[in-house]
């Protein structure tokens, strides 16, 4: 059982009250509960303002936020039976979907575990930890994953702004037995290699697999260009569905050999080119060759990452979706992709639509998709809804 107590100030629980996990470091009485003595990681019992228990949740005093719920009875601690438990139900959630058991197994706070983020390729698993709570009960993790999925190896890929905002250290290392290189995972039918120890992230982004599934029903004798490709996901999975050719654009010399090898890996490899370069820069040099595309796709990096960002940001995804616009053929197909969360829906929406409007170019908006169901939404915390993927084709 939690041994600290955290009390909130009045009026602050109503935001848990209302399913929400998350409490932020000014909502907390240090007159009643000092936050600055409390240990990273730590778990606490947290109360509001009259000293009623509101659950269980591990606290990390130099963060934003501060304390992280992870079960509404004050006297449960995270340990490797709730653990165990909660990745029984993600994984029994997961395999009712993708029977090839390559997936994003948990996905932190949607799946009841804060600061936890495990993706499955088969028999292997990439885990992050992007809290204090989280990272210290690593052995417990562990400890629960190879219970639950009895896995050949586990490698942590910890880096980013969430572990920085945690005052956590970024590293990478093997935690459990052997792992490789590169996987193989299956997606929409098709095999991949993806760099699981080099590879951006956990390797592979899983997220955007219902979207080039949708993606797939034009693509049959069409001209597609995949910009920001990484190792060939959309691309790849454009030309199994039929597409005549297909030209993937990254900056990543190695990211564009696995589009290569994951093409001729399905027997594709004649269908399948590549370009390396800065996207805008290799754009532009697609318009002067006057080279037009049936289909674009636009899955960039996120290009707001801080509130303060977003103006500079909109600019960004304005400029890259006017130069996407110049090189669609009449009538062609444009996916554009946001996975900034500070990014609504309806902004990208807009985005697209003003682009189309710089070149006299009306675009129809086929559909708005978003986010796989292996990456599920909390309904009460809105930060878990990220991903965008306009669909819109050029009406001239």
């Amino acid at each position: 059982m939690p041994d600290a107590v955290l009390r909130l100030k009045k009026g602050t629980d109503r935001r848990l009250r209302g399913g929400h996990l998350w409490i932020y470091s000014n909502e907390v009485d240090i007159a009643a509960t000092p936050l600055k003595g409390m240990v990273p990681g730590s778990s606490v019992v947290v109360e509001d303002a009259r000293g009623k228990p509101l659950g269980a949740a591990t606290v990390n005093p130099a963060s934003l936020i501060c304390a992280r719920l992870y079960s509404r009875q004050s006297n449960r601690e995270l340990d490797t039976s709730l653990l165990v438990d909660r990745l029984k139900t993600a994984l029994s959630q997961r395999e009712q979907l993708y029977p090839e058991h390559c997936y994003r197994l948990a996905y932190g706070e949607a799946d009841l575990l804060p600061g936890l983020i495990v993706d499955r390729y088969g028999d292997y698993l990439a885990l992050q930890t992007t809290t204090a709570g989280m990272d210290r009960r690593m052995p417990l993790v562990l400890e629960a994953l190879v219970e639950v999925l009895k896995p050949k190896g586990i490698i942590s890929k910890n880096n980013g702004a969430f572990r920085l905002a945690e005052q956590l250290p970024e590293e990478q290392s093997v935690l459990f037995g052997e792992v490789p290189e590169q996987v193989e995972l299956v997606e929409n039918g098709c095999r991949f290699l993806a760099p699981l120890v080099d590879g951006q992230k956990t390797g592979w982004f899983y997220d955007h697999r219902e979207n080039r599934a949708f993606l797939q029903r034009f693509c049959a004798d069409k001209s597609v260009l995949d910009v920001f490709s990484y190792a060939g996901g959309w691309g790849v999975q454009a030309a199994a569905a039929g597409a005549s050719s297909v030209v993937c654009v990254d900056s990543s010399a190695r990211a564009l050999d696995l589009v290569q090898h994951n093409a001729e890996l399905n027997g594709l490899g004649e269908r399948v080119a590549s370009l390396q370069g800065k996207a805008a820069e290799v754009m532009k040099a697609l318009q002067k060759e006057q080279r037009r595309f049936d289909i674009i796709v636009l899955d960039p990096p996120a290009f707001i990452k801080r509130k303060k960002d977003q103006k500079q940001g909109e600019k960004a995804y304005h400029q890259i979706n006017e130069l996407a616009i110049k090189l669609l053929q009449p009538g062609g197909l444009l996916v554009s992709a946001s996975c900034s969360m500070h990014l609504p829906a309806d902004r990208l929406q807009n985005i697209v639509r003003s682009a189309g409007g710089t070149r006299s170019r009306r675009m129809q908006l086929l559909a708005t998709l978003g986010q796989g169901p292996d990456h599920p939404v909390h309904p009460s915390i809105a930060e878990t809804s990220y991903l965008k993927a306009i669909f819109a084709r050029d009406l001239g």
